[in-house]
């Protein structure tokens, strides 16, 4: 290649990409310009999908295009979560889901974690609650450990195998002294049946929050044992935490919006924002604490991903007592 020919040749590609660059800025500058789909790994009607709608409803004002949500249940969580992880990182497919990412990735249904994702932002977490029927002997949380060795191998906990409260359990167990070969756990394909189950006193304890088990705490039919969060919720001011019961622990369904690997951070930021304005409007605030039972917690860029990463190890800590059976 003579001199010219290569200087020809390096001035192109030079061109190509600035003019590819300038595209892509272009693009970025413009988003969004169509309608964003956002995958939520459940089926309708369940906390996580009516916290995501009512969420991104607002959001897209600010968006100025539309977020039309798209459940997609199946093969626990994790049929949306590989859509959204497998989708072109354009921006306009996203998911909305919580800490089942890690527990599928612990439970080993997947390869894959929090990490396969761009985190854009942490929006809300709905604190758990251990509980028990009306007519249960045990009155708090702090009670459970003496009953457990009253009656060895005879007291029942709910869980749906490899969920949120199989880990809650092991957890609390872990830190409330008790020896898992004292208990039995008994899985349940869904939180439905659950609370069938406890109504019918089949079992002794499940893990419930408000929007599962709201209405039930408050006909008197269940009985909150404790918080599991640093706070007494302000719609349950009776009920301590577990902490002030001697119960170091915390315990919530965290829930966020991921992008797939590769979506430009002009683009994250952008979706984030639309978001954080979303939950600065009182009513949809209102609505999250008070209808749902959850807190607001906004977090976003490296704050969210400390967030998840904490959140990982814990659960991850907890997966060490869990003997999964897939």
């Amino acid at each position: 290649m003579t001199r010219s020919t290569f200087t020809l040749s390096t001035t192109l590609a030079a061109i190509g990409l600035a003019s590819s660059m300038a595209i892509a800025s272009t693009a970025q500058a413009d988003y969004p310009e169509q309608d964003i789909r956002l995958i939520i790994p459940y089926g309708p009607g369940g906390a996580t999908d009516i916290l995501f709608r009512l969420i991104s409803q607002e959001a897209e004002k600010t968006l100025g295009e539309s977020i039309v949500p798209v459940n997609m249940a199946g093969a626990g969580a994790t049929l949306g979560s590989r859509n959204v992880k497998d989708a072109d990182p354009d921006g306009y497919t996203l998911l909305g889901s919580h800490d089942t990412i890690a527990l599928s990735k612990l439970a080993g249904t997947v390869d894959y974690s929090f990490d396969a994702f761009e985190p854009i932002a942490l929006l809300t977490q709905t604190i758990n609650i251990p509980t028990t029927h009306a007519n249960h002997p045990v009155q708090s949380a702090d009670e459970i450990a003496d009953y457990v060795s009253e009656h060895p191998g005879q007291v029942r906990f709910s869980m749906i195998p490899s969920s949120t409260d199989h880990f809650f359990w092991a957890q609390f167990f872990q830190e409330a002294g008790i020896d898992m070969a004292d208990v039995r756990l008994v899985g349940y394909p869904d939180t439905g049946q659950q609370v069938s189950a406890l109504l019918a006193e089949e079992i002794d304890f499940a893990m419930f929050n408000l929007p599962s088990g709201g209405a039930f705490f408050e006909d008197g039919s269940f009985r909150p044992l404790g918080i599991a969060h640093p706070e007494r919720l302000d719609s349950m001011p009776d009920v301590p935490t577990l902490r002030e019961q001697g119960i170091e622990m915390d315990h919530s369904t965290s829930r966020g919006i991921f992008a797939p690997k590769g979506t430009p951070q002009e683009v994250l930021d952008t979706i984030a924002d639309a978001y954080g304005q979303a939950l600065e409007n009182e009513e949809v605030s209102s609505r999250i604490e008070n209808e749902f039972g959850s807190v607001v917690r906004f977090l976003a860029g490296d704050d969210y991903q400390a967030f998840l990463d904490e959140n990982e190890a814990a659960l991850s800590a907890a997966a060490e007592n869990i003997d999964f059976q897939n």
